[in-house]
C-alpha cells in the first residue's frame, strides 16, 4: 500500500469501528497562544481529553497535518521531517487498552500488511515513587497478540534510554521504559503540575534488519535507540491519571473517565509498508525528489542530504501558505521564512539557482489534490507567496555567502556583530547563518549570541524612538 491508500484505509477502518471522522485543524492554532503550530493530532482536542464533551461523540478519528519546527535541524536524516501527517483516533471515556492495542495491531498487520515479526513495542515500567504501577496489562495484551501471530514475545526491563544503549534489548519484543513511556504535557511524572492529566503509553516500532546500527547512539540497539534499526510508527496514550496534592505531598489519582489518544506517523507507516527505512521514498515525498533530480540534473543517491531538506521544507511551506501563513520576521511567518530560505540555500547547492519553488509547489499540490483540495485550490496564491520570497532572498543570497567567505579569510571567530550584519543586510536568518558558518568550518565566538541579541535590541529601540518622533512631528 502507498501512503494515500494507507490514509484512506485508516479512516475507513475507524469509521467501521464507530468513530466519527472529524475535520483537520489549521496548522496555526487560533485559540492556543502557547504554541505556534499544531504539532500533533491531539493538540486541537486537548480540552475534550480533559473532560469537555465533544459534539461529535466519544469515538473520534482524523488525519492531521502537523508542523514541528523544533525538528528542523534533524531534517536530512532518513526519518525526520518538519511537516508530517498524523493518523489519530481517540476514545473519550469509551474503550481503553483492551480494544485500542488489538485495533492498532490489526490495522498494521491485517490492513497495511506489515510483517508482525518486524514489529516491536515499548510499555511503561511503573513509578514506585508516585505509586503508579507497571503497565502489565498492556504488556499482556501485546504478548497475546504476538503469540497468536506466531511471534516471540520476550520482555526486557530497560527503564532508561541510557541503560538501553548500554545493554540493548537482547532481541526482546516488549521493552519496559519509565519516562519514555509516560505522556503528559509537561514530561515525566515529576515534571507535571498539579491538576494536569497524564498516563502510560505504548509505542510501536518497525525493525529494519538491513540497517547497520549506528554506535554513535549507543553500543547496542533497542526500541528507543536512534541508531537506525528501529523506527517508531505509532503511540497509544492511556490517559488515566491526574496530578494531585495530598497530605504527604504530590501524588496521582485516577481520572473519572479514562481516555485513549493514538497518533501514528503516516509517512513512517508508509515507509514500513515498502520496507524502506528512508521516509523520503514514500509516495508523498518521492515525486518531489524526482522533480528535484530533474531540475538539478543530480541524483538523490549523490545529493541525499540536500534533497531531503529542500523536499521537506518546501512541502511544509506549501501547507503553511495554504493555511494563510506568509513569510515574515515574526512567529509562524518567521519559521516559514526560515524553511523557505533554507530550502533555497540547499537548492543552490544542488545547482538550481533560479525558480526552484514554483515547480515544486505544483508537485506538492498534485500529491495532495484528493486528500487536501484546499492546497490545489490555492495553488496560484501559494506560488505567488513563495516566488516573492525566493526572489527577495536570491537577491542577497550570493552577497551573504561572499560575506561569509570574506570573514573566513580573516582567520578569526565569527561574532554576533557578523551574524547581525548577515541578518540585517543580507536577510539571512541567524539560524541559517550559524549553520552555514559551521558548514564552512568557521569558529563561532563564545558570546556571539549575546552580541547578536544586543545589536537586535539596540535596533529595536532605535526603531521605537524613530516611530515616536514621527508621531510627534
Amino acid at each position: 500500500m502507498d501512503a494515500q491508500q494507507i490514509r484512506a484505509a485508516y479512516l475507513a477502518m475507524m469509521a467501521e469501528r464507530g468513530h466519527t471522522i472529524i475535520d483537520r485543524a489549521s496548522l496555526v492554532p487560533h485559540d492556543d497562544p502557547t504554541t505556534l503550530f499544531t504539532g500533533s493530532g491531539m493538540q486541537p482536542l486537548l480540552r475534550f481529553l480533559l473532560g469537555e464533551p465533544h459534539p461529535a461523540g466519544n469515538r473520534l478519528a482524523d488525519v492531521q497535518p502537523c508542523v514541528r519546527a523544533q525538528d528542523i535541524e534533524e531534517v536530512g536524516d532518513n526519518r525526520h521531517t518538519t511537516f508530517f501527517e498524523m493518523l489519530g483516533n481517540w476514545s473519550l471515556g469509551d474503550y481503553f487498552k483492551a480494544e485500542q492495542i488489538p485495533m492498532f495491531f490489526s490495522f498494521l498487520v491485517d490492513v497495511v500488511g506489515l510483517d508482525p515479526n518486524r514489529i516491536y513495542v515499548s510499555v511503561f515500567s511503573g513509578d514506585t515513587e508516585h505509586g503508579i504501577p507497571r503497565d502489565e496489562e498492556s504488556a499482556d495484551i501485546w504478548t497475546e497478540l504476538f503469540q497468536n501471530a506466531g511471534v516471540s514475545a520476550d520482555r526486557v526491563d530497560l527503564i532508561t534510554e541510557e541503560h538501553g544503549n548500554d545493554v540493548g534489548n537482547q532481541g526482546a519484543r516488549i521493552a519496559f521504559y519509565q519516562d519514555k513511556n509516560w505522556w503528559s504535557r509537561a514530561g515525566g511524572p515529576n515534571e507535571m503540575p498539579v491538576g494536569d492529566p497524564g498516563g502510560p503509553d505504548s509505542e510501536v516500532f518497525y525493525y529494519f534488519p538491513q540497517v547497520t546500527h549506528d554506535t554513535a547512539y549507543g553500543r547496542f540497539p533497542h526500541q528507543n535507540s536512534d541508531g537506525g534499526q528501529y523506527l517508531e510508527i505509532g503511540n497509544s496514550v492511556f490517559m488515566q491519571y491526574r496530578r494531585t496534592v495530598g497530605d504527604d505531598g504530590a501524588g496521582f489519582a485516577e481520572l473519572p473517565h479514562r481516555n485513549v489518544d493514538y497518533g501514528g506517523g503516516l509517512e513512517r507507516i508508509a515507509a514500513a509498508a515498502i520496507d524502506s527505512p528512508d521516509v523520503f521514498r514514500v509516495s508523498l515525498l518521492w515525486p518531489i525528489i524526482e522533480k528535484l533530480q530533474e531540475l538539478s540534473g543530480k541524483s538523490y543517491d549523490d545529493e541525499t542530504h540536500a534533497m531531503r531538506i529542500v523536499t521537506d521544507h518546501v512541502r511544509g511551506a506549501v501547507f503553511l501558505a495554504a493555511d494563510g501563513v506568509t513569510p515574515s520576521n515574526r512567529e509562524a511567518g518567521y519559521v516559514m521564512r526560515r524553511l523557505l530560505r533554507r530550502a533555497i540555500r540547499f537548492a543552490t547547492e544542488l545547482g538550481v539557482e533560479n525558480n526552484v519553488l514554483a515547480p515544486l509547489v505544483d508537485v506538492v499540490a498534485d500529491i495532495y489534490a484528493d486528500a487536501y483540495p484546499e492546497v490545489g485550490d490555492k495553488r496560484e496564491t501559494i506560488v505567488k507567496v513563495l516566488q516573492k520570497e525566493e526572489r527577495a532572498f536570491r537577491r542577497t543570497l550570493n552577497k551573504g555567502l561572499r560575506e561569509l567567505r570574506h570573514i573566513a579569510k580573516e582567520d578569526r571567530p565569527i561574532t554576533g556583530d557578523d551574524f547581525f550584519t548577515l541578518s540585517d543586510t543580507f536577510g539571512f536568518p541567524v539560524e541559517l547563518s550559524t549553520e552555514e558558518a559551521q558548514r564552512q568550518g568557521l569558529v563561532l565566538s563564545t558570546d556571539w549570541r549575546a552580541e547578536f541579541d544586543g545589536r537586535r535590541e539596540e535596533q529595536r529601540r532605535r526603531s521605537q524612538a524613530a516611530t515616536k518622533l514621527g508621531a510627534h512631528e
